[in-house]
C-alpha cells in the first residue's frame, strides 16, 4: 500500500507528490475554491460570513459549486475547523450534496493512494458524516470505500481501513439494512478479509467482521443470496470459526432458517456471482494494472510488468491469499473481445498459469485451484459463458510441455473434486464438470481432450483415474499420442511464464485455429494465432451508474432517455439534443469525462460489428454513417474551426478516444463515406491534436492497427483516402505498409493494385521507397507505462519522448541522462518522434507479406534504379522474396552501368545464381552494351590502388564492387556458357579488359583465374601475327607483351571475333598510330 518514496516532499496539503511532479489539477482547483471561501468570510463573524456564502450561493450554479467544494477542501485538510465547514456545507448545498458525492469518487477511485495521512483520515469521517446525515447516494460512496481495502494486505494504513469503515457499518446499521446492494457488497468483502486477519493481535477485528457477517446473514439473507456461488466458497473457507460454523451447517442442512425462500445451497451454487462482486475485491489501482496486461502488453513482452506486480502486491506471505481473488477477477471479469483474442495480447491463461507457479503456500495454490474451476462445478450452457470455463482448460493445454506438472496438479484436482466438493451433490458437479468440458470441444476451444486427458507424460495412475471419469473424452479418431511440441521453436521461460513459443502445439489440437492456416512453406517458422469464438458471448446490459451521478441534472436526463430507447432514429434525436448541451456556454467541462464513458458504454455494441456495408453503394454508406455516435462527427463537420464550439466538441471526442479508442477509425471512415465530409477529411488531423496522443502520426498508425485488428475491408477502403490526404505520415515509413499487406488477400491486393494503376492510391515515393523497401526504418508505438505506480516520474511532459524511454527502469540514471542529452542537443520534434522504438523492415516480413509489396511497388511507375542499391542488403537465403521480383524486373530492363555495377557487387556463392543469371539473359538480349559495362567496371577497379580499396571496403556498411568480385562473377558466367553458341566472351572490350587486368594482377589471381585469362592469351595471340620483332618489350618482363593489347578504333570494338581477326593483317601504321593513344596500354602506359 506504500506508494510514496520516502525523500518525497509535499507540495500541497491533498495528496503526495515530489518536487519533480507537476501540481495536481483536483488539488489547484480546490485551492482555488478554497481561496474563494476564504476572501468571502475573512474578517466577518460566524452569521455573517454564512449569510455572505450564502449570497454567493444563490448567483449560479458555478458559484454554488465553488463554495461547496471549498468548504469540502476546508473539511479533508483542516481537521479543527471539519465540524464547522460540514455543517455550512449541509446548509449551502442546493443538490443534495451531489457535488461533494461526485468528488468523494473522484478522490477514492484515482487519488486515495496518494492522499496524505490526514486528508485520508478527514476522508473517511466525512463518509461517516454523510452516513449520519442519510445522504442519498452515500451508500455507493461507502462501496467505493470497501473496494479501497486491499486483499492479502495487513499493513497498519489498510487494517485502519478495514475497521473504520466496518465501524461506519456497525454503527449505523439501520441505514445499511436499506440498502440491499450495500449489504451484499459488505458481506462479501468481510467474508473475504476474515481469512487474512487471523493472527493474534487481529483477533478483535476479525471477532467484530465475524459478527458483523453473521448478523447480515441471519437477519438479511436474500440480500446476501445474490452474490451467488461465491457466497459459498468465501463461507467455506472461515467456516471453521465456530461462530461462522452454525449459519455453514444452517445453509448445509436447514436452510429455512436462514430465509423461508432459501431452498438450498444448490440454489446458491447454480447462480452466477455478478462481475460486481468478483471485481470488488480488486482495488482501482490492482484493476487498472491487470486490465492493462489483458489489453495492452504483447505476449512475451510481459515479464517487467507482472515482475511489478509480485512486488507491489504478492510479495509477502499474507499476500497468498489474493490470488484467489485474481484468478477469480480474470475468469469472470476480464473477457477479452474477439479481437483481442486473435491478436498477441497476453493471454488470461498466461497470467494464472504465472499466477499458479509462482504461488509459495500449499493452502493458497489449492484455493487458487477452486477459484480457477469454481464455475466448472455447476456450468450451465445456457446460464453461465463459455469465457468463464476458458482460462482453465487452456492452462492445462498450454502447460504440458513447459510445465507438465502443472497440468497433471489441475487434472488431478478436477477429478477428485467431483466426489470431495460436497458428497450430496456429487452427480451435480459431475454433470457440470461434464457439461463444462462437452462445452469447450462445441466451441472449439480444444477440438479434441483425448492428447490432454491420454499424453504420456502424465502418469499412469492418473490417466487411469481420467479414463474412469470421464471416458466419452478419452478416446480419439486416431491412437492417442504425445502432444507434438517438435514443431514449436525451444525457448527458455522467464520466471516460469509460458512464452509466445509455447502457443504451438499440434495441428490437432491447436485452439481456435483452422486447418488451412496450419500449412507452413519450407523454411518458414509456423504462426499459430487465436481466432475468435464465432458464437456470441453472453453479455451484461450496459451499466453506466458509476457515472450517472456526476452529470447534471439535464445531461442525466438525456443520457437515461438515451439509455432506455433501442430505435435508431430516436437515439440520433437524443444524441444531437446531448450535443447541443455540450455547445451551450454554460457547459461544464469536468462532466466531459462521465459523459464520455456513458457514451462509450451505451454505444458499445456500435464498435462491435463490421462497419462498412456489405454492397457499397452511395445509399448503403448514407446508411451506415447514420447511426448516433457519427451525431458528433456531423457536428464538427458543419462548424468553422474557429467557432468556440468546436474545440468543445473535439475535447469530447479526445475523451471518447479514451474510453473507446476505436472511434478514431469510425471518424476516418465518416470523413470518407459522408457525403456531408466531403473534403473535410483533414479534421481528423485536428481531432489528432486534441487527443492525449497530440501527434497526428501515433494516432493515426494506432488508429489504422485498431482498423486492420477489427475489419479489414475497411482498412482497404480507407488506404486510398489516407495515402493522399497524409502523405507525410503514410510514406515516411512502412508501418501502414505492413499493417496492410499483412491482413489483405490476393482480391485486396488486386484491387490496391487497381487503386495505384488509376492514381487515386500512391504508396511509395522514389525517395522514401528505398528505405521502406530495405532499410531499417523506426516508428512510434505508444506504450501506456505504470505512470502512477512509478515513484520517480520522468521530467520528460511529452508522451512522445517519454513512451520512447519507458523501459528504462526508474533506479537507472539513464533515464534523466537520456532527457538532458536529448534537451541539450535541441532535437526537434519529428527525431523525438522518430525516436528508435521499434523498427519495420520489409525483408522480415512474412513471405505473402513481401510479394504484395513488391506487386504494390510495381504497378506505380518508379524507375528501378531508384531501388537497385538494394541488391546490396539482400541475401540469396534470408530474402527470396525480394530476389525473386528484382529478377523478373531486371530482365525486361535495359542494363545500364549503375545497374550492372550493382549487379556485380552481390557477393560470390555457390549456391546464389542471381548475378549469374541475370547476366546471362542480358548477353542474349543486351550483349554490347553488357560488354562496354564491363569493361569500364573491370578497367575502373583495376586501376584503383589495392590498399586503398581493402581499407574502403573494410570500413564501409555497404558491399563494395572488388576486382575479385568482378571476376568472380565472369568465371561463372563463362562456365554457364561454355556449351552454348553464345558469343560473348569473343567480344572486343571483354578481351581487352582481361588482358589489361592480367597485366595487373598477381600471380594468386592469375592462377585462380586462369581459365577466364587463357581467353584473352588467345586474343593477343590472334593479335600478335606480325613478327614479334617489331614490338619491343623488356626481357625481364615476358608478360608485358601480352599486356600491351593491341589498339582499336570503334569499327574493331563492334565487330564480331571474325571481323576482327581479318583486321588483324592490316597495315601496322594505323596500329602504331593508335598505339599512343589506346586506353589499353601496356604496364608502362
Amino acid at each position: 500500500m506504500e506508494t510514496v518514496p520516502g525523500k518525497a516532499k509535499p507540495q500541497g496539503r491533498l495528496v503526495v507528490s515530489t518536487q519533480l511532479d507537476a501540481k495536481d489539477e483536483l488539488e489547484e482547483r480546490l485551492e482555488r475554491c478554497v481561496g474563494l471561501v476564504q476572501a468571502l468570510t475573512n474578517g466577518l463573524s460566524e452569521r455573517e460570513a454564512n449569510d455572505a456564502l450564502t449570497a454567493n450561493v444563490c448567483k449560479g450554479p458555478q458559484q454554488h459549486e465553488e463554495v461547496c467544494l471549498g468548504l469540502f477542501s476546508l473539511v479533508l485538510t483542516e481537521p479543527t475547523q471539519a465540524q464547522r465547514c460540514y455543517r455550512d456545507l449541509t446548509l449551502l448545498n442546493r443538490d443534495g450534496m451531489n457535488v461533494v458525492l461526485v468528488k468523494i469518487n473522484q478522490i477514492l477511485m484515482e487519488k486515495f493512494l496518494k492522499l496524505q495521512d490526514v486528508p485520508r483520515t478527514q476522508l473517511v469521517w466525512l463518509v461517516r458524516e454523510l452516513v449520519k446525515s442519510g445522504v442519498i447516494g452515500a451508500d455507493g460512496v461507502v462501496m467505493t470505500l470497501l473496494k479501497q481495502i486491499a486483499g492479502g494486505d495487513i499493513s497498519t494504513k489498510n487494517l485502519w481501513l478495514a475497521e473504520s469503515v466496518l465501524d461506519i457499518l456497525l454503527d449505523q446499521k439501520e441505514w445499511v439494512l436499506k440498502s440491499g446492494m450495500l449489504i451484499a457488497m459488505s458481506v462479501y468483502t468481510y467474508l473475504r478479509l476474515i481469512v487474512d486477519h487471523g493472527a493474534p493481535n487481529l483477533l478483535i477485528l476479525r471477532q467484530k467482521e465475524v459478527d458483523y457477517c453473521i448478523s447480515m446473514l441471519r437477519e438479511k439473507f436474500m440480500e446476501c443470496q445474490i452474490i451467488g456461488r461465491d457466497l459459498v466458497r468465501l463461507m467455506q473457507n472461515v467456516a471453521r470459526i465456530p461462530e461462522m460454523e452454525l449459519v455453514w451447517k444452517d445453509l448445509l442442512h436447514n436452510p429455512q432458517v436462514l430465509s423461508p425462500q432459501f431452498t438450498g445451497v444448490l440454489q446458491l451454487l447454480t447462480a452466477r456471482t455478478s462481475r460486481k462482486f468478483l471485481a470488488c475485491r480488486l482495488t482501482p489501482d490492482m484493476e487498472t494494472k491487470l486490465l492493462f496486461m489483458t489489453s495492452r502488453v504483447r505476449f512475451g513482452q510481459q515479464k517487467r510488468y507482472q515482475d511489478w506486480f509480485q512486488r507491489q502486491y504478492l510479495s509477502t506471505a499474507e499476500s497468498q491469499s489474493l490470488r484467489c481473488d485474481l484468478i477469480r477477477y480474470i475468469c469472470g471479469v476480464v473477457h477479452p473481445s474477439n479481437e483481442v483474442l486473435s491478436s498477441d495480447i497476453l493471454p488470461r491463461w498466461a497470467i494464472i498459469g504465472w499466477l499458479l507457479t509462482t504461488c509459495t503456500s500449499n493452502v493458497a495454490a489449492s484455493n487458487a485451484k477452486l477459484a480457477l474451476f469454481y464455475d466448472w462445478l455447476f456450468f450451465n450452457p445456457e446460464k453461465d459463458s463459455i469465457m468463464n470455463i476458458e482460462p482453465a482448460i487452456l492452462v492445462m493445454h498450454h502447460s504440458m510441455k513447459p510445465h507438465p506438472a502443472i497440468t497433471a496438479t489441475l487434472l488431478d484436482f478436477m477429478c477428485r473434486i467431483i466426489p470431495h466438493f460436497f458428497p450430496p451433490l456429487e452427480s451435480q458437479v459431475r454433470q457440470g464438470v461434464f457439461n463444462s468440458l462437452t462445452f469447450i470441444m462445441e466451441k472449439r476451444v480444444l477440438a479434441h481432450l483425448a492428447p490432454l486427458f491420454d499424453n504420456p507424460k502424465l502418469d499412469r495412475e492418473l490417466r487411469s483415474m481420467l479414463r474412469e471419469r470421464f471416458p466419452e473424452f478419452c478416446s480419439s479418431p486416431s491412437p492417442p499420442t504425445e502432444v507434438k511440441m517438435e514443431e514449436a521453436a525451444s525457448m527458455e521461460m522467464d520466471n516460469n511464464v509460458l512464452d509466445k513459443e509455447d502457443v504451438c502445439y499440434d495441428t490437432t489440437e491447436a485452439a481456435f485455429s483452422d486447418d488451412e492456416e496450419e500449412v507452413h512453406s519450407k523454411g518458414k517458422k509456423r504462426e499459430f494465432r487465436f481466432h475468435p469464438i464465432k458464437e456470441a458471448v453472453v453479455e451484461e446490459p450496459a451499466d453506466i451508474t458509476p457515472w450517472l451521478d456526476q452529470l447534471d441534472d439535464t445531461m442525466k436526463e438525456k443520457v437515461q432517455q438515451l439509455q432506455k430507447t433501442s430505435d435508431t432514429e430516436t437515439q440520433c434525436e437524443v444524441m444531437q439534443e446531448i450535443v447541443d448541451l455540450i455547445l451551450e456556454e454554460d457547459f461544464d467541462s469536468e462532466q466531459m469525462s462521465a459523459l464520455a464513458s456513458c457514451l462509450a458504454e451505451l454505444f458499445k455494441d456500435h464498435f462491435r460489428g463490421d462497419v462498412l456495408p456489405d454492397e457499397i453503394t452511395e445509399e448503403s454508406l448514407e446508411e451506415s454513417v447514420s447511426k448516433p455516435v457519427c451525431l458528433v462527427f456531423r457536428n464538427l463537420v458543419t462548424m468553422q474551426e474557429d467557432n468556440s464550439g468546436f474545440s468543445v466538441l473535439l475535447d469530447m471526442l479526445a475523451e471518447f478516444y479514451q474510453k473507446q479508442p476505436k472511434i478514431g477509425y469510425h471518424l476516418l471512415y465518416y470523413l470518407k463515406a459522408s457525403k456531408a465530409a466531403n473534403g473535410k477529411m483533414m479534421l481528423y488531423e485536428s481531432f489528432a491534436q486534441a487527443t492525449a496522443l497530440g501527434d497526428l502520426h501515433t494516432c493515426l498508425m494506432m488508429d489504422m492497427k485498431a482498423c486492420q485488428e477489427d475489419d479489414v475491408r475497411l482498412l482497404c477502403y480507407l488506404t486510398p483516402s489516407i495515402y493522399s490526404e497524409f502523405p507525410d505520415e503514410t510514406l515516411r515509413s512502412g508501418e501502414l505498409l505492413n499493417m496492410i499487406v499483412a491482413v489483405i488477400d490476393s482480391t485486396q491486393l488486386q484491387e490496391l493494385m487497381c487503386h495505384v494503376m488509376m492514381g487515386t492510391l500512391v504508396m511509395f515515393r522514389k525517395d522514401s521507397v528505398l528505405n521502406i523497401l530495405s532499410e531499417t526504418h523506426t516508428h512510434l508505438r505508444l506504450q501506456w507505462t505504470w505512470v502512477l505506480a512509478c515513484p520517480a516520474p520522468c521530467l520528460l511532459t511529452c508522451p512522445t519522448v517519454f513512451s520512447c524511454i519507458v523501459s528504462c527502469p526508474h533506479e537507472s540514471p539513464c533515464v534523466l541522462m537520456s532527457l538532458f542529452v536529448l534537451t541539450s542537443l535541441h532535437v526537434s520534434s519529428h527525431v523525438l518522434t522518430s525516436f528508435n522504438v521499434s523498427t519495420v523492415q520489409s525483408l522480415d516480413w512474412e513471405t505473402f507479406e513481401q510479394y504484395s509489396t513488391w506487386q504494390l511497388f510495381l504497378a506505380h511507375n518508379i524507375p528501378l534504379e531508384t531501388i537497385i542499391p538494394i541488391l546490396q542488403h539482400l541475401k540469396y537465403k534470408e530474402h527470396p522474396e525480394a530476389l525473386s521480383c528484382l529478377l523478373l524486373q531486371l530482365r525486361r530492363e535495359k542494363p545500364s552501368e549503375e545497374m550492372v555495377k550493382m549487379v556485380l557487387s552481390r557477393p560470390c556463392h555457390h549456391e546464389d545464381q542471381f548475378t549469374t543469371s541475370i547476366l546471362r539473359h542480358w548477353t542474349s538480349k543486351h550483349d554490347d552494351t553488357l560488354g562496354e559495362h564491363i569493361k569500364a567496371q573491370l578497367i575502373k577497379n583495376n586501376n584503383q590502388p589495392r590498399k586503398r580499396q581493402s581499407l574502403r571496403s573494410s570500413s564501409s556498411k555497404l558491399a563494395q564492387l572488388t576486382l575479385e568480385q568482378i571476376l568472380e562473377h565472369m568465371d561463372n558466367l563463362r562456365l554457364s556458357l561454355s556449351n552454348t553458341k553464345n558469343n560473348f566472351f569473343t567480344q572486343t572490350p571483354i578481351l581487352q579488359a582481361l588482358q589489361h587486368v592480367q597485366a595487373s594482377c598477381d600471380e594468386a589471381h592469375k592462377m585462380r583465374f586462369s581459365d577466364l585469362f587463357a581467353l584473352a592469351e588467345e586474343y593477343e595471340d590472334s593479335q600478335s601475327k606480325p613478327p614479334k620483332s617489331r614490338r619491343k618489350a623488356p626481357a625481364s618482363s615476358p608478360r608485358s607483351r601480352k599486356g600491351a593489347a593491341p589498339p582499336t578504333n570503334n569499327e574493331e570494338e563492334s565487330a564480331s571475333s571474325s571481323a576482327s581477326e581479318e583486321e588483324d593483317s592490316k597495315p601496322k601504321a594505323p596500329k602504331r598510330k593508335r598505339k599512343g593513344s589506346s586506353a589499353v596500354g601496356s604496364d608502362s602506359d
